[in-house]
């Protein structure tokens, strides 16, 4: 199973799977990686993963967003990834992740796949940004990658997010690099839906698993509920569990990883 480009989705968080040679050129060549994933003159995706086994049981993935920037974690990428790991590359159904951000142990049953991610590296902070006349309450945290999470008391689906979430990803006040923007709402003590823009795709994906995470976490705090359904944009739904006390604890977060196709692009797009 060498030599192969495939394309993938965790929940519709769709991304372009390399292993062999392949592995090395997602992982090396950000220009190549835009390329591919452009939406209109190339493939399309929101992101690349280049997987190698380091061992019986173990895989390294580096990911990349879709503008060919690297990003430390990618947690729908993850549950790809280690789908792709087992069924092929021959690693067993429990296996361990070797990310930028440390090690991740994964559970493969089928097409449903559990990552368990460790503890959010700055704790869910509340934060109260401006932009132009509107005042929005929200909170930051980083899991893996910084998030900004704003909660909405409803009318989730009726906002724009492409004239609302560019502001924010940049806002000045999150640092130069930004942050994904993941817009909440409550439906029940163990329901969310949420949207997300993601930097480095520079868009709304249509699910954003550390985005899932950072808002489960924040909707957990202080109640007695451990366990949160999101219902993400593309109607699929993501399960994350608390391991311990929210908001400041380890996660198990669930959900389907999808095989699309192989893909075999022309030299012209490869720029061969």
């Amino acid at each position: 199973m060498t030599d192969r480009l495939l394309k993938m989705h965790g929940s519709g968080n769709d991304f372009l799977l390399g292993i062999g040679t392949w592995c090395q050129r997602l992982s090396l060549d950000p220009a190549l990686v835009a390329r591919l994933c452009h939406r209109r003159l190339g493939i399309g995706a929101d992101g690349t993963l280049a997987i190698r086994t380091i061992g019986t049981h173990r895989l390294e993935v580096v990911y990349r967003n879709g503008d060919g920037g690297r990003a430390a974690l990618c947690a729908n990428g993850l549950r790809c990834a280690a789908r792709a790991a087992v069924e092929l590359l021959g690693l067993p159904s429990r296996l361990e992740l070797v990310t930028d951000v440390g090690k991740v142990a994964a559970h493969v049953d089928g097409a449903l796949v559990s990552v368990e991610l460790a503890p959010p590296s700055v704790v869910p902070t509340a934060r109260r940004l401006t932009v132009g006349d509107l005042t929005w309450e929200g909170w930051f945290t980083v899991v893996g990658v910084p998030h900004l999470l704003v909660t909405i008391p409803a009318g989730l689906a009726a906002l724009d997010l492409a004239a609302l979430a560019p502001p924010l990803r940049r806002h000045p006040e999150l640092g130069p690099d930004g942050a994904n923007v993941s817009f909440v709402e409550a439906t029940a003590a163990d329901r969310l839906s949420i949207r997300s823009w993601e930097r480095g795709v520079e868009g709304e994906t249509l699910s954003c698993g550390t985005g899932v995470v950072a808002a489960a976490l924040v909707h957990l705090a202080g109640g007695d509920v451990h366990r949160v359904n999101c219902r993400v944009a593309s109607g699929d739904h993501l399960v994350v569990e608390a391991l311990g006390q929210p908001p400041s604890c380890a996660t198990r977060l669930t959900g389907p990883a999808v095989m699309v196709g192989e893909i075999l692009p022309t030299p012209e797009l490869l720029g061969d």
